[in-house]
């Protein structure tokens, strides 16, 4: 990275700090709040009043600031200029709106800088706890401006890991209940936190050892990528292969985890009492 693209970094992720702060107060603002809930066409994909105005709030900030030749990728808003620009800002107003409208607090303000479809920036604001994490291609990684690094974990069975549910788990037998269940027996445990962005977060700042997830969108996950790389962490495919942003799988993790879990999800076979088959056949779904 040249010297000029790192300063352009440094100006960009103070751009994106101001969006996700002022985003976060839009959050703390109407949390317990909410008189609008919705469902987005999916179970349990959920939009509120407060997504849309937190959104509104980064892109304030953004169009006030950003050059012309970025493009955006926005949960609420979608796709705002060319998305093969070379610099493609992902956007995710509410991370963990689930969780929000339960008043269940875990959820943030996730905004993610992809240069040439690969991750180089993000800030992950946690308004609920006041928990900035940033980060950005050779300027490392903070939590509230403090550095940060991965965990030393190297064993499984002394890990304490995360992952998530996609909201088509009812759907595929792809998803994700072997995974979990494996893992459980393999390590001291297995969070299910409800929101990317912070899984990827705190296996950066060492709270967690490693992550993995399937049906992510770029903008759960850009931000949190970057920061973690940063940290010292390592993010790939389930195979090992490299991280492809849009593909909707990844593993996280402080690197020395890595190829055990990725072994681990290389050979765990879906449950096939989950099969959507077998669910139809109990009447749930």
């Amino acid at each position: 990275m040249t010297a000029v693209l790192s300063q352009e970094l440094q100006t960009w992720l103070d751009i994106a700090t101001e969006a996700a702060l002022a985003a976060g107060a839009v959050l703390q603002q109407h949390w317990g709040n909410l008189t609008q809930i919705q469902e987005k066409g999916r179970s349990g994909d959920l939009v509120t009043e407060a997504d849309k105005a937190a959104e509104a709030a980064v892109m304030a900030v953004m169009g006030r600031h950003l050059p012309g030749h970025h493009s955006i990728l926005a949960e609420e808003s979608g796709q705002q200029g060319d998305r093969q620009a070379q610099f493609q800002w992902a956007i995710d107003p509410l991370d963990g709106t689930t969780n929000y409208t339960h008043l269940y607090p875990f959820c943030s303000v996730s905004i993610g800088l992809l240069a040439a479809g690969e991750p180089v920036l993000g800030v992950i604001y946690d308004p609920i706890h006041n928990d900035l994490f940033r980060g950005a291609m050779g300027l490392g990684a903070t939590l509230n401006r403090q550095p940060i690094s991965v965990s030393t974990t190297s064993q499984l069975s002394q890990s304490l890991l995360v992952t998530g549910f996609a909201y088509d788990r009812r759907e595929t037998v792809d998803n994700n209940y072997a995974e979990f269940c494996h893992f459980t027996h393999l390590t001291q445990g297995v969070r299910r936190g409800g929101s990317a962005s912070i899984d990827l977060a705190y296996v950066a700042c060492g709270r967690l050892d490693g992550y993995w997830e399937r049906g992510l969108s770029p903008w759960d996950i850009a931000a949190g990528v970057a920061i973690l790389r940063e940290a010292g962490g390592k993010v790939t495919a389930y195979d090992g292969s490299p991280l492809d942003i849009y593909q909707g799988r990844l593993l996280a993790t402080n690197g020395h985890l890595h190829q055990s879990m990725q072994q681990v999800l290389q050979r765990v076979e879906p449950l096939p009492q989950f099969a959507p088959e077998a669910l139809a056949e109990l009447g749930v779904g």
